[in-house]
């Protein structure tokens, strides 16, 4: 099995130790680096070579939102997956749109944040619900897209709907009793049908457009 390469990037030392300890210590994961900012995020991740980027979004010097917009810029394929204390709506829109594919709370459980790092690995796009919450604050007043102008089905809205509630990959399969492989490819319609690549963008898209009821 191929070991997963992971990059770390946060202000606080101890926690940063405790990070790289954390994914060094879990079958299949190796951190090849750790760093307090974002300053010289483009030349890390071109000498680093990670498959996964944890980005903390609170960092002096060169922020997580502007780090996932240069690796995004440079290295469009490396999977970033934030991480705060902070339950700020507007930051974590900015992160989505930067391109993070998943956004979770430093107080998940390192269960939890192992959990997110395989769950983003394999295609899905983790979200702390109590995050998700937060970016549909954002949008409320929007007005709803008109006649489903993106011609979803209704089971693709369905699941749409689960992505934006910070639903994982697995948990859409089990509430609505199809295989994990099943939802994977009704979100590879919804990605086709909404224009988009990732699930963030997914989700971004259905809360701008007010493409589902919330």
């Amino acid at each position: 099995m191929k070991t997963i390469r992971i990059c770390v990037f946060d202000d606080n030392k101890p926690r940063r130790d405790m990070l790289e300890m954390l994914i060094n210590c879990t079958d299949g994961l190796i951190c090849v680096g750790s760093y307090n900012d974002c300053s010289q995020v483009v030349k890390v991740i071109g000498s680093t070579v990670p498959d996964l980027v944890l980005m903390d979004i609170d960092m002096p010097v060169v922020n997580g939102i502007e780090g996932v917009k240069l690796i995004k810029e440079h290295y469009p394929s490396i999977i970033v997956l934030m991480q705060t204390v902070f339950e700020d709506d507007k930051k974590v829109f900015d992160a989505i749109v930067a391109g993070a594919e998943g956004y979770i709370l430093k107080k998940a459980t390192p269960e939890k944040l192992i959990a997110s790092i395989f769950e983003a690995l394999e295609g899905g796009s983790p979200m702390s619900p109590t995050v998700a919450r937060q970016v549909l604050k954002l949008f409320s007043n929007q007005h709803k897209t008109k006649d489903n102008e993106f011609d979803l089905t209704k089971r693709e809205q369905e699941i749409l709907m689960l992505l934006v509630q910070g639903y994982s990959y697995n948990k859409i399969s089990e509430k609505c009793f199809i295989s994990y492989s099943t939802v994977n490819s009704h979100i590879s319609h919804i990605y086709e049908k909404l224009h988009v690549k990732t699930g963030t963008e997914a989700v971004a898209m259905a809360i701008q457009q007010k493409i589902v009821d919330v």
